[in-house]
């Protein structure tokens, strides 16, 4: 059974079929002498043809593609507003930036969807300023005035969705799925390049007994600063996230298994509260569910023994 496509292919295929049926349509049934019917035909081509690569190549399609293909949107609306015959027809091209605009604001960051609103409207401006058509400057401004808005808060609501889904709302740490994915990606890109990688569970002794004596907002207040302590020591690339409960997980790309031990050491230092730890190197054939398993086993093989 096929995988099912991302919503950022599928939707963008979906744009791209949309724009080329309207050009296709207004190919068919011209409203003026002038209307460019040809230049219709090819967009239409570009469009329906695009899409359809688009779906056909679904969760193989990398992020610059996707880029790029939203860039190519916006340079072919530059080249439909320059050889539009009527004012309503450069005019009729809001909509379309708008659904760009925030199509990259909502999955693409808040300075890449910035960046592809400014080529957008840019471009498609040229376009508007150098056709034949005049009398439509104000309503154009408004046109881009909106979409200018409507991206900028799409942009940033987008934004704080993807923290709010991605973050533990107790430590500000990854939560467990955030930490899966982008552990994930962290292992493919090790086995592509061979670099180590390995991955670490952090477990704290005798957590329960805290808040059992002193009360789970003392529970919480220990977990924000034990987390907070091994995020000034950990590096950039470093990933620590949540896994549940008083149970953490670390993904450390280009570490072999004595660098993970340093880590280890270099956060048991940053606080006094005891935790134990387990560590695993990534092997040939590994999933992240098999690292993780051994990194399970040695961890209870550090509890039995006494050692953090």
């Amino acid at each position: 059974m096929q995988a099912r496509r991302p919503a950022p292919v599928a939707l963008l295929s979906a744009l791209y079929v949309i724009s080329g049926a309207l050009c296709l349509f207004a190919a068919v049934r011209p409203t003026a002498v002038r209307t460019p019917v040809t230049l219709l035909w090819v967009l239409a081509a570009i469009g329906l043809l695009g899409g359809a690569g688009i779906w056909v190549l679904g969760a193989r399609l990398r992020a610059e593609v996707l880029h790029a293909a939203v860039a190519g949107i916006s340079l072919l609306i530059g080249v439909l507003a320059w050889r539009s015959a009527t004012p309503v027809g450069i005019v009729g091209l809001g909509p379309v930036l708008i659904a760009v605009g925030l199509y990259a604001a909502h999955f693409f960051s808040v300075r890449a969807a910035r960046a592809h609103v400014l080529l957008l409207v840019v471009v498609a401006s040229a376009g508007a300023w150098a056709a034949r058509p005049s009398g439509f400057v104000v309503q154009w401004v408004v046109l881009v005035v909106a979409t200018l808005a409507l991206t900028e808060v799409q942009a940033r609501l987008a934004l704080q969705l993807r923290t709010a889904a991605a973050t533990d709302p107790l430590t500000g740490v990854a939560n467990r799925r955030a930490w899966e994915a982008e552990a994930t990606r962290s292992l493919a890109h090790a086995v592509r390049t061979g670099e180590p990688l390995s991955v670490a569970i952090l477990d704290l002794d005798h957590f329960k007994e805290v808040n059992d004596r002193h009360g789970h907002g003392a529970g919480d207040d220990l977990l924000r600063d034990l987390t907070s302590g091994w995020t000034l020591r950990l590096r950039q690339a470093d990933l620590l996230g949540r896994y549940g409960g008083d149970e953490f997980v670390l993904c450390l790309p280009a570490t072999d298994r004595s660098g993970a031990e340093e880590i280890l050491q270099q956060l048991a230092a940053s606080h006094e509260f005891a935790w134990s730890g387990g560590v695993a190197t990534a092997e040939d054939g590994d999933t992240l569910s098999s690292v993780l398993a051994r990194a399970d086993a040695d961890l209870y093989r550090q509890k039995r023994t006494g050692r953090a």
